[in-house]
């Protein structure tokens, strides 16, 4: 007669450790090799106290930097040369009676780029939470 051995059950588990290792060695390279796709300029940046912009569907408010400096407000059809106070004062009144206006900043692009980081600075101070910047579209 045969003796009856019992059945091996089958063990349906995976073996996860070369799959560790190979994690392991891909996190070093990925470590040594991140630092050196990182490369660009080093340039002084201007500080500036702001916030992350949001979109809005009203009218926007929009300020512009002339090349020589100036700073020139478009509100309901007219151009106007004002101080950064008084830019300030206004947008902080036209956001007091509707809160979600965006603010756009037309700089010229040969205008020193701190001083419109100053004036978007300016303008989140006194609760502009959206503040863009325009651009001429490609191309043109």
């Amino acid at each position: 007669m045969k003796s009856r051995q019992p059945k091996k059950k089958l063990v349906a588990e995976i073996n996860v450790v070369p799959y560790i290792d190979v994690m392991l060695v891909l996190l070093v390279v990925f470590m040594i090799t991140a630092p050196l796709l990182m490369q660009g300029v080093k340039v002084n940046l201007p500080p500036a106290n702001s916030a992350p912009l949001e979109s809005g569907d009203s009218e926007p408010f929009i300020v512009s930097v002339k090349a020589d400096g100036t700073y020139w407000i478009d509100r309901e059809g007219t151009n106007q040369a004002e101080s950064l106070t008084e830019i300030k004062s206004r947008v902080g009144k036209i956001l007091r009676q509707s809160p979600d206006t965006p603010v756009l900043v037309w700089g010229d692009s040969r205008v020193d780029y701190g001083r419109v980081v100053a004036l978007m600075s300016e303008l989140q101070l006194v609760g502009a939470a959206s503040v863009g910047l325009v651009t001429e579209p490609l191309g043109n």
